[in-house]
């Protein structure tokens, strides 16, 4: 008499663990759970149980989401026809939540495998093995919403003693010791963004400038405008600690003091709008009574409105009293001031301006040195982008003696007796002797 064909059946092993902690070790969670698992479907050789070669091994997910690139994988293949019986350890390893178990129960039920734990014997394919499946995933998911619970007890309660609890330590610390310690130079960094802000008043200028500057945190990103307002609204830069919206006193050293912080703040309560506004309404024509069209004829400053935002330009005299300019009738204020400005500040370090400056400068300074001159324009420029623009244009007043706009080209003639003048005057407050 034959003996009856057994059906072979293709066991894939499935293993989990929700942290990385310990993968690294020679024979780690993982493996452990594998070798229990390989060792039940041995077991059951005689029933045709035969071990898949592909490992399904998630280490450092958590059981509470499908999102796992060895399930998937797994699941993939259990579509494809290629398993017929999943084996865990323990049903937690396969998932923790009783709504993503009904979908798994479901996957396998429609390609017609059978769900096995080692340590709990049951079947799906019953009733009676769906039940205590049932029962035993729901204190899978008790367990881990009760460990969720009291880990973020813990964490609050870290949280008002002040203590730092992990994450990226904002720019201008760094974490030592699992506590938050000033890194001095980055510190010094923000601290120059605050008061710079305080300046300002315009986080969209701030952030104009920290671009031209190339001022980045210490992962090498630049501190664009988002970012800006996140670090101008971090209390942990006032040394509180901040959980859920409750500020504590922190276990960190501030690196903000109190009063700049409100200065901020005060700041910060006005609108964005009415920011901007305010800062346009404060700006004045850079070039107001320097400007000239390609015939010479003088351009004024004027503006517009147009659906609430203002539009600044420079216009020849010859359009407003409606004749036809023979250059440049208008050019927007920006742009030219602009290009102006930067040409300004491209000059200041050539040789030829520092040398006929120089010789200025000992009419009525006989002590200053070439050296000496060099380095003050180069100090200028430096701290250009630190003046009101008031103060600019009171300077660029002073250097430029006109400005002529054509159809193709800007000149800007400038004015060595004004460059001489502008550093006496600086050396006079002391900014630049001190810098020299």
């Amino acid at each position: 008499m034959s003996k009856p064909v057994m059906r072979k059946l293709r066991c894939a092993v499935y293993t989990r663990k929700s942290s990385e902690e310990g993968l690294n070790m020679e024979f780690n969670s993982l493996e452990a759970q594998r070798e229990a698992c390989e060792a039940y479907v041995a077991s059951h050789k005689q029933e045709g149980w035969l071990l898949v070669p592909d490992h399904y091994d998630d280490g450092g997910f958590s059981g509470g989401t499908l999102e796992r690139p060895a399930l998937k994988r797994l699941l993939a293949d259990i579509e494809a026809g290629k398993v017929d019986v999943v084996v865990v350890y323990k049903i937690d390893r396969l998932s923790r939540s009783l709504m993503d178990f009904a979908k798994l129960v479901e996957a396998f039920d429609r390609r017609t495998v059978t769900f096995v734990s080692v340590t709990q014997a049951f079947n799906t394919t019953t009733s009676m093995g769906r039940l205590t499946l049932n029962i035993l995933l729901s204190f899978a998911q008790f367990e881990r919403e009760v460990t969720g619970e009291r880990i973020r007890d813990k964490f609050a309660a870290s949280r008002k003693k002040g203590m730092w609890m992990g994450g990226w330590a904002p720019f201008g610390y760094e974490v030592k010791n699992r506590k938050l310690v000033i890194n001095d130079q980055n510190a010094e960094t923000v601290r120059w963004i605050f008061r710079r802000f305080v300046t300002l008043g315009s986080a969209t200028l701030l952030a104009r400038e920290l671009k031209q500057k190339d001022v980045r945190n210490r992962y090498g990103q630049a501190i664009d405008k988002s970012v800006l307002y996140k670090m101008l609204n971090n209390r942990t830069y006032i040394g509180d600690a901040v959980h859920k919206g409750t500020a504590y006193p922190g276990e960190h050293d501030a690196i903000i003091e109190r009063k700049l912080w409100d200065q901020v703040h005060s700041i910060l309560q006005e609108s964005p709008r009415k920011r901007a506004a305010k800062h346009r309404a404060q700006t004045p024509a850079l070039l107001k009574g320097l400007i000239f069209d390609g015939a010479g004829v003088a351009m004024s400053p004027t503006h517009t409105r147009r659906r609430g935002k203002l539009y600044r330009y420079y216009v020849s005299q010859q359009t407003i009293k409606g004749a036809a300019a023979s250059g440049a009738a208008f050019v927007p204020a920006g742009e030219i001031e602009d290009i102006v400005v930067d040409q300004v500040r491209r000059v200041l370090a050539s040789p030829e301006l520092i040398v006929a400056t120089w010789k200025q400068m000992r009419i009525h300074m006989p002590g200053a040195t070439e050296g000496w001159v060099r380095d003050a324009l180069v100090d200028f420029d430096q701290v250009w982008g630190e003046l009101f623009p008031a103060e600019q244009s009171r300077i660029l007043q002073l250097i430029a003696a006109k400005v002529v706009v054509d159809t193709a080209k800007v000149d800007v003639h400038l004015r060595v007796d004004g460059f001489a003048s502008l550093i006496a005057d600086l050396k006079g407050n002391g900014s630049i002797a001190e810098a020299a």
